[in-house]
């Protein structure tokens, strides 16, 4: 569970990891042209991916992106569904 993944959108990099519920938890953000930071959390603090929505709205695009690569990249394809133009 100590994989660290990122996920980039519109020059921002949002560097995150699962925790032990299999949760998301952000644990900071940054530009990525120059690496300065924009949020960074505390260990004890990492806040899941609806938190960080409600502390930081103005982020919805990246959250949007750290949803769709926990969902596309994390999430083992055999857990998936198909879809269902596959059952046809």
């Amino acid at each position: 569970m100590d994989e660290i993944y990122r996920t980039e959108y519109d020059g921002l990099q949002a560097i995150w990891r699962l925790n032990h519920r299999h949760e998301i938890a952000i644990m900071f953000v940054h530009k990525l042209s120059d690496s300065t930071s924009i949020v960074a959390f505390a260990p004890d603090d990492y806040p899941d991916l609806v938190q960080a929505r409600e502390r930081l709205p103005k982020l919805a695009k990246l959250w949007d992106a750290v949803r769709h690569d926990f969902w596309t990249e994390v999430i083992p394809a055999h857990r998936r569904s198909p879809p269902p133009e596959a059952s046809r």
